[in-house]
């Protein structure tokens, strides 16, 4: 049995928090470059260009890749060998609360959503997993709030086709239109029930966007860039960057299909401890 102490946990954190808000994930930055390189439209290309820019600048500079520094959601997976000496929760919320005050990173959370009072950087959104092993890993994704507002979640009957669901994510996308800060990252959740696919098409985000797309995913994505948005709603043929499906078992009588909008400052860092 390996014992972590709530401390580790929240210094792991607090690292946390500076990676995912001032440096892109190495995948994120590689499929920006190819957009960069594949894009045809001189004004498109030019906007994909400053992105680059700005995520270079910000790296440098230890500075927010964004001003909206998102909602904090963490995403822990627990060995089954380890004891934590202490309180994982509150480790992990006092970790988000100490980096981004540490940063100067924006407090964008406000205590209760009906008052709309006393803004603060936590709590955040915890997700637990129980895997074997000795290891803990923590994955924090700091979700800006003008791509989550576009999140939609659609209960299909379960003799829904293929194609319904294909323009139902297009058709998510298209009403987020400029609105979420293109070029987008598409996550996909179906299966589960309706709080869980919706937590699918968020983990969906935090997967490799460099690895092979399934035949689903190519055709979600040729049809979303078939709309001409383009990068900050200008035109062009890079509407999204990416789109992830993840698929989880459901009752026969249901077909669950949520949409988890990211605009292209996808972030997000991960630790194993």
């Amino acid at each position: 049995m390996k014992e972590i102490k709530a401390e580790k946990i929240t210094k792991v954190v607090i690292d946390l928090v500076k990676k995912a808000n001032f440096s892109l994930r190495n995948d994120v930055l590689s499929v920006l470059r190819n957009a960069y390189r594949s894009e045809s439209n001189k004004r498109a290309k030019k906007i994909i260009k400053a992105i680059l820019d700005n995520a270079a600048y910000a790296k440098k500079n230890d500075l927010a890749i964004c001003q909206d520094t998102g909602m904090p959601v963490v995403f822990v997976e627990v060995g089954t060998d380890v004891k934590i000496d202490g309180d994982l929760k509150t480790a992990i919320n006092k970790g988000v609360a100490e980096g981004y005050k540490k940063y100067s990173l924006r407090n964008s959370i406000i205590k209760d959503p009906l008052l709309r009072e006393n803004p603060g950087s936590f709590p955040s959104i915890i997700h637990t997993d129980i895997i074997g092993g000795n290891k803990i890993k923590i994955t924090l994704l700091p979700k800006g709030f003008g791509c989550e507002n576009k999140s939609q979640l659609k209960m299909f009957n379960p003799t829904a086709g293929i194609k319904e669901i294909i323009n139902f994510v297009v058709g998510t996308v298209k009403s987020a239109g400029p609105d979420a800060c293109p070029p987008y990252f598409v996550g996909v959740g179906i299966g589960g029930t309706a709080d869980y696919s919706g937590i699918l098409a968020k983990q969906a985000l935090l997967t490799n966007m460099l690895k092979e797309n399934s035949k689903l995913e190519e055709k979600v994505l040729r049809e979303i860039n078939k709309s001409n948005i383009g990068p900050m709603g200008l035109g062009g043929k890079t509407t999204a960057l990416a789109v992830r499906i993840q698929k989880y078992p459901t009752h026969i009588a249901g077909l669950s299909v949520s949409v988890n909008i990211s605009c292209h400052a996808l972030r997000s860092a991960a630790k194993i401890i």
